[in-house]
């Protein structure tokens, strides 16, 4: 009986192992606003440069849109911003955490740390980091963004992208960072990128699908 049990239930779950793998599909999500809408002046922050990713890069990350900029404040304050996003669909990649990337090309992180900050009554969790090549040291934050839920490391990346395709049949995905480069006081580099976020946080979720 034992023996029979368990082989019903060894069945039931290659069945549906089988079931999941052949007719399981994940949507592709459009984005709410394409990334070519996004505003190049903004409170008091300015594009001053825009720049594209290498083909070679393109063919690794695949992302569906993404947005590579520099914007500069009134006071001459510099951010960097990159903001990726990836439809879910078969032909798009996925986010590529900065800990995986950019050791690989010479930058060593420096510290790493994960807080939540508020935001109007939002919690956004995300990771200030300081990363450094040489005398260049440069402060980092960032975090992954799935269905309107902002992740700061990649198992719970990895865990929320099974369940999201398991349940809603979704796989996209985004993937937001801001640099500053840390001139002398790395307190006054994160209370510019604080600020670049504040600014701009409301901005980036009227392009991404919640």
């Amino acid at each position: 009986m034992i023996r029979r049990t368990r082989f019903l239930v060894v069945a039931l779950l290659l069945a549906g192992s089988w079931a999941y793998m052949f007719l399981h599909r994940d949507m592709e999500v459009p984005l709410d606003r394409p990334f070519l809408e996004f505003p190049a002046v903004h409170a008091t922050w300015r594009m001053i440069g825009q720049s594209t990713l290498s083909p070679g890069v393109l063919q690794v990350l695949k992302p569906t849109d993404y947005l590579n900029r520099r914007y500069m404040d009134a006071a001459g304050n510099r951010v960097d911003f990159y903001l990726s996003y990836f439809d879910g669909g078969r032909s798009t990649g996925g986010i590529h955490s900065p800990k995986n990337c950019l050791p690989g090309s010479g930058w060593m992180e420096l510290s790493s740390q994960p807080t939540t900050v508020e935001l109007n009554g939002h919690r956004l969790k995300l990771v200030k980091a300081v990363y450094g090549m040489g005398d260049t040291h440069d402060l980092m934050l960032y975090w992954f963004d799935v269905r309107g839920h902002s992740l700061t490391n990649e198992y719970s990346l990895k865990l929320m992208e099974l369940l999201s395709s398991a349940i809603h049949r979704r796989r996209d995905e985004s993937f937001v960072r801001i640099v500053v480069p840390i001139q002398g006081n790395p307190q006054q580099a994160y209370q510019t990128g604080m600020r670049f976020i504040e600014d701009f946080y409301p901005v980036i979720r009227n392009f991404l699908p919640s």
